[in-house]
């Protein structure tokens, strides 16, 4: 098979993205949604493979600022985009596309690159690891309860347009984002991300609702959400669907949900992407009655093992020399002595012993705090060589809080 992998033309974007659309299944987006990617997708981070006139193979990536360990914010790769047309599977498509792409993103100086899986399985062998996870809750409204904490009572609440308050919402988000690693510090036009409400994607529910919490004439939370109405024999039985939900402090947080809680004509609320951490947990009065289901989200690769590592800090004073496998990016692979602590850190070649031997796979998968080396190692996919390296390394590399995507792009 001959093809031509090349950098994405404009003239080329509706073949490119209807290649994209047929893979996944070939129905066509709202005509907003598409105008909004063909808006957002870097064209010069764009690659397509080409078979004469047709398009076979497409990916992407986004320009990203990634919030990590410590609060820094690193400059990351967000791949998106990734299809193979079904007449050419397994011709090593993909693999030139995600080798090409990889060197690119070296050339480009960002040390990490980030995806979101469509099928997770795919992407481990070139490196990706499964970093963050994302919690969906549904809540049976008429057995469940909040406890709120004190100052919930001193909240406002109001009913917003939210193309209105977009931009103070966003300023909001853009304070939280150095709290918890996996956040995304959105750049200029993402913010249309958030107001995307295509009909045809409602399935019967509302318009994009919002509403704002303040305290004392300011902006102290948001939540965008929809309302499915639905009723049986006995009464009615909506169901609050949340988009996001985001606040400076608990009383602000708690009287959003209950707010969630109360509305009227509803007996259930969806929230389809939290943290697995979320305070959510620990107001509701009955844990059991909350259908709990998580599965993975960010998948993190570490395009260049040094920059990476030095560029997020670590919960205990580290010193530990990492044995990294990486067949796939070999400028990764060797000896590195990582040493750090809550202030900053070092990592660089050496030819020290090895304390703990891994993958490039499984150092993505740590690098947010959210799997630990502990628990990779009970799966055999970290070896300790150095008796209590395995603990020194796994505390250190935690977090405070679970790492998180708020939204897939």
């Amino acid at each position: 098979m001959t093809t031509d992998l090349r950098v994405l033309a404009e003239s080329e974007w509706a073949s490119w993205y209807g290649a994209l659309d047929l893979a996944f299944g070939g129905v066509p987006e709202a005509p907003q949604e598409q105008e909004l990617w063909h808006d957002l997708v870097e064209r010069d981070r764009s690659l397509g493979v080409w078979d004469g006139d047709a398009c076979i193979g497409t990916t992407s990536a986004f320009s990203f600022r990634l919030s990590v360990p410590g609060g820094a914010l690193v400059d990351a790769a967000g791949v998106t985009m990734v299809s193979v047309a079904a007449t050419h599977r397994r011709r090593g498509v993909l693999t030139s596309m995600m080798r090409r792409q990889l060197d690119d993103v070296r050339a480009k100086g960002e040390p990490l690159a980030v995806l979101t899986a469509s099928e997770p399985v795919i992407y481990g062998r070139f490196g990706y690891g499964a970093a963050t996870s994302q919690m969906q809750v549904t809540i049976d409204t008429t057995r469940v309860r909040l406890s709120v904490p004190a100052g919930t009572d001193d909240v406002r609440l109001r009913y917003a347009v939210p193309a209105d308050v977009h931009a103070a919402c966003e300023e909001l988000y853009a304070r939280r984002v150095v709290e918890r690693p996996g956040m995304l510090a959105r750049r200029p036009g993402w913010e249309r991300h958030g107001l995307l409400d295509p009909e045809s994607d409602r399935a019967g529910a509302s318009p994009l609702l919002c509403v704002v919490a303040e305290r004392a004439g300011e902006l102290v939370g948001y939540v965008r959400f929809a309302v499915k109405p639905d009723w049986e024999w006995q009464g009615p039985k909506g169901t609050v669907r949340v988009r996001d939900i985001e606040a400076l402090d608990p009383a602000a947080y708690a009287a959003l949900w209950r707010f969630l809680f109360d509305i009227d004509l509803t007996s259930s609320v969806v929230a389809r992407s939290r943290p697995v951490d979320d305070a959510l947990l620990q107001l509701v009065s009955d844990v059991r009655r909350c259908d709990i289901a998580v599965r993975d989200s960010l998948h993190v690769r570490l395009v260049e093992v040094g920059a990476a590592l030095e560029a997020r800090t670590y919960q205990a004073p580290l010193d530990v020399v990492f044995e990294v496998e990486d067949a796939f990016c070999p400028w990764n692979a060797g000896r590195w002595r990582l040493t750090g602590d809550a202030k900053g850190a070092s990592c660089a070649r050496t030819r020290d012993a090895a304390d703990l031997a891994l993958s490039v796979r499984e150092l993505g998968a740590a690098y947010l705090g959210g799997v630990s080396l502990t628990s990779l190692a009970g799966a055999g996919r970290v070896r300790e060589l150095r008796q209590g390296a395995l603990a020194e390394a796994s505390v250190a590399l935690g977090s405070d809080v679970a790492p998180w995507l708020p939204h897939g792009f």
